[in-house]
């Protein structure tokens, strides 16, 4: 993962500072390119100035293996506390209604 931050930083210097890269199967993800509407809402009242863009990365598929050009799904802050807030959120599994 600091492999691909790094690339990211190098690649668009325009990007916040500290990112954070989704996964394909995000639940604050619609798709690739779009939040769902409850993570957006979220974003914007939580974590002001965050940023979701598409970026290309080099990925070696396994050790040892020429990395490929692949697409992946960042969102950038403003703010280290910013992505722990969205980490805490939306990137674990939601707790079913009665557990905790």
């Amino acid at each position: 993962m600091i492999d691909i931050i790094q690339q990211l930083r190098g690649s668009n210097p325009s990007l916040p500072s500290t990112i954070i890269v989704l996964r394909a199967d995000s639940r604050a993800l619609a798709d690739p390119e779009t939040l769902t509407p409850e993570a957006q809402s979220w974003i914007e009242s939580q974590t002001p100035g965050a940023r979701l863009s598409q970026e290309k990365v080099l990925l070696a598929p396994y050790p040892g293996a020429p990395p490929a050009e692949r697409k992946v799904t960042v969102l950038a802050f403003q703010d280290s506390r910013h992505l722990a807030a969205f980490a805490t959120e939306w990137t674990g599994d939601p707790l079913a209604e009665g557990d905790g």
